[in-house]
């Protein structure tokens, strides 16, 4: 049923002991705007895991359309930080280029639940890239949004 459920795309990041891990997520979502919060969800089984475990500061990189190489590259290869599309951001969290926005934030609680974990993360920085399109994915697929003809 979730695979007809569009959600956004967003890349997660963190520095564990001066090593950058990184992975494609399409469960971040928006917790409070006072204070600025968000959540996303992983597996415990995931290779980024112990760094999301044992990391204090993480970010999290909104995609667009432009971005569907970097959101394969996250989700299915090993040599997710060879070349110069990041580099070091605020409390050495990798921050990635060219790409809708990122956040950086302090993780304020991880909730474990059988394999799978919820994480709470406090915003502390962040910027907004260009304005584009977003990327989507749906169906077990990318895709982008089509406008509707509505007015508010």
């Amino acid at each position: 049923m979730f695979r007809r459920h569009a959600a956004g795309v967003a890349i997660i990041t963190a520095n564990l002991n001066g090593s950058p891990f990184g992975f494609t997520a399409t469960s971040v979502a928006s917790l409070s705007a006072e204070p600025p919060r968000f959540t996303f969800n992983m597996a415990r089984s995931s290779s980024s895991w112990p760094a999301v475990a044992n990391a204090e500061y993480i970010g999290v990189h909104m995609l667009g359309l432009e971005n569907q190489a970097l959101a394969n590259r996250f989700a299915r290869t090993r040599d997710r930080f060879d070349g110069d599309h990041w580099e070091p951001g605020p409390h050495d969290v990798p921050i990635l280029k060219d790409v809708s926005g990122w956040l950086v934030g302090r993780i304020q609680m991880r909730l474990s639940f059988e394999n799978n974990a919820v994480v709470v993360v406090e915003v502390i920085d962040g910027q907004v890239g260009e304005d584009g399109t977003p990327l989507l994915y749906h169906s077990g697929g990318y895709s982008k949004p089509a406008p509707l003809d509505y007015e508010i």
